[in-house]
């Protein structure tokens, strides 16, 4: 239960570990939970090998457990963020953003549990779909729009909450290419459309994929109930005026894209099968209240955040799709009259990236304070 990480007094590796049998006996486990659940708890261990750097002065020799990279574990994220958000530099417009987040309703929580992949997927191209619709016709700015969507599944205290994060510029591209039309400081598209759109094409797309045999339903679930039930509730969609200036839109970014449902730092307490962790108040913008659970049910909650193998969490769209960002991307800089910010980290490794957000840029030796610590090939740390 206890981290062997300085920093962290509990760790999620931990304690899967000491919990993996009776998870795997209580709980039906998807291949992309146990490998979450093996990656986490040979991360940074002797079974996960290690690399050594030796001084270049003074043969002071260093050793370090290798991290797992698995996209769900607390302690391999914050390279990977940094390292994505250093490549979005180049194409990112250096304008205003809005942040959007499209929420599905309960109702719809149970079918897209059991079928993650096809739902999730729904969700990220419906919701891009529905933006793009409604901020070209005569209830938004009358433009193509682009932006980048992010997929989060989890609440504060780890329930099952999916849900679409968007960062959109503000504006989008006349019909011809050849302007750019700025969105109002406060107004981008009417959310009451917005919803509204976003709930009949997400239906319509849910029941093209029924037809087809894409999804399964439970057998006490029909359709024409559910659907029913959905056009009964406005859809939850939040439009939010982000920050200005690209570099401030980045650390904005930042704090969505490489988060995963729970950080070691939140787990404040781990004591007779309870597991004590931080919940934000967001009515006072503080991580100040406490949560317990018991630990099976902490870890059931962490596990099913675990998103289905190979699945893309992170999309773009429009003129900042991956086939459209080349071309479509230099004409919005051009007709915006800014450069592109150059990526700081373009070539480095993610040990020269650490060295650099770590202030040692020269990775210089704590022992002598001279010489520079020189990675060893294939080397393994002793156990």
């Amino acid at each position: 239960m206890m981290s062997s990480n300085k920093r962290q007094k509990y760790d999620l590796g931990s304690l899967l570990q000491q919990y993996r049998v009776e998870l795997n006996h209580q709980y039906a486990l998807s291949f992309a939970q146990e490998k979450a659940i093996g990656d986490l708890i040979r991360c940074r261990t002797a079974e996960q090998g290690g690399h050594a750097s030796r001084c270049s002065n003074c043969g002071h020799t260093e050793h370090s457990y290798n991290s797992c990279r698995n996209r769900n574990c607390p302690k391999c994220q914050q390279t990977k963020q940094i390292q994505w958000i250093d490549k979005l530099k180049s194409g990112l417009p250096p304008t205003r953003y809005f942040h959007i987040v499209f929420t599905i309703p309960q109702a719809l929580h149970r079918i897209f549990y059991a079928n993650q992949a096809t739902c999730y997927d729904l969700l990220l191209k419906t919701a891009a779909q529905t933006l793009k619709q409604v901020a070209k016709s005569r209830n938004g700015i009358g433009a193509d729009v682009g932006g980048i969507s992010l997929l989060h599944t989890w609440g504060q205290a780890l329930t099952y909450h999916p849900h679409v994060h968007m960062l959109v510029p503000a504006g989008g591209l006349s019909e011809d290419r050849m302007e750019w039309i700025n969105a109002n400081k406060k107004f981008f598209v009417p959310v009451k459309v917005l919803s509204k759109v976003f709930r009949g094409i997400f239906c319509k797309n849910m029941e093209t994929q029924l037809r087809k045999g894409n999804l399964f339903m439970h057998e006490d679930s029909r359709w024409k109930d559910l659907k029913n039930q959905l056009y009964q509730k406005n859809w939850n969609v939040y439009v939010k005026p982000a920050l200005a200036g690209s570099e401030k839109v980045l650390e904005y970014l930042g704090r969505y894209t490489h988060r995963v449902a729970i950080s070691n730092e939140r787990i404040t307490q781990v004591r007779d099968q309870k597991v004590t962790f931080r919940v934000k108040d967001y009515r006072a913008s503080s991580l100040a209240r406490k949560m317990e659970l018991p630990v099976l049910e902490f870890l059931r909650r962490f596990l099913q955040h675990v998103l289905p193998s190979g699945f893309y969490k992170i999309r773009y769209f429009g003129f900042l799709a991956q086939v459209n960002v080349g071309k479509l991307g230099k004409q919005v800089l051009a007709l915006l009259e800014q450069c592109s910010l150059v990526p700081e980290f373009e070539g480095l490794s993610a040990g020269e990236i650490y060295s650099v957000i770590t202030g040692n840029r020269k990775n210089k030796c704590p022992v002598c304070q001279v010489g520079r610590l020189i990675p060893l090939h294939l080397a393994v740390p002793p156990s």
